[in-house]
């Protein structure tokens, strides 16, 4: 992962900016900050992959302790989606603290969960999700709703 680095060589500072995964600058602040939350490396990875192919930058987290660090730290988060079953917080679980924080209770967060757990889409809902998705789900459709809540206009032919 590349860090910033300054150089001052024959009188030129040179300063590179932290790059994400996909050459993007990762503090721009003209895009969406997405946090995705999911203790399935490889299911986060395609998230991140698929959403900054739009107008998004993304943060992974691996359980819902980690999510609510996050969230804690970086003020800018406009979008959270949260997997149900994690390690030492559950995405419900993480759902309810946010809901509970003054500063987080209106951002709009997106449910990924396994098929068959009905309970668990009643509680996400009435806990206050604005969208629930089972896995698998389209990568294509999870984009056109993380555009939809997170109040952006989707660049449709980056993320074909």
């Amino acid at each position: 992962m590349l860090g910033s680095f300054s150089s001052n060589y024959a009188g030129t500072d040179t300063t590179l900016p932290h790059l994400s995964e996909n050459g993007r600058d990762a503090a721009d602040t003209s895009l969406c900050h997405v946090l995705v939350a999911d203790d399935e490396p490889h299911i986060g990875r395609i998230i991140k992959m698929k959403l900054e192919q739009g107008p998004f930058r993304v943060t992974l987290a691996y359980d819902g302790q980690e999510a609510m660090e996050i969230m804690q730290r970086d003020a800018d988060i406009g979008l959270v989606l949260l997997d149900v079953m994690m390690p030492r917080l559950t995405g419900l679980d993480v759902l309810a603290k946010m809901r509970a924080d003054e500063r987080l209770k209106d951002v709009p967060v997106m449910i990924l969960t396994a098929a068959g757990q009905e309970t668990q889409q009643r509680r996400a809902l009435s806990l206050g999700a604005s969208e629930f998705l089972t896995k698998p789900f389209s990568p294509k459709k999870l984009f056109a709703r993380a555009a939809e809540l997170a109040g952006v206009a989707p660049d449709t032919t980056d993320a074909e």
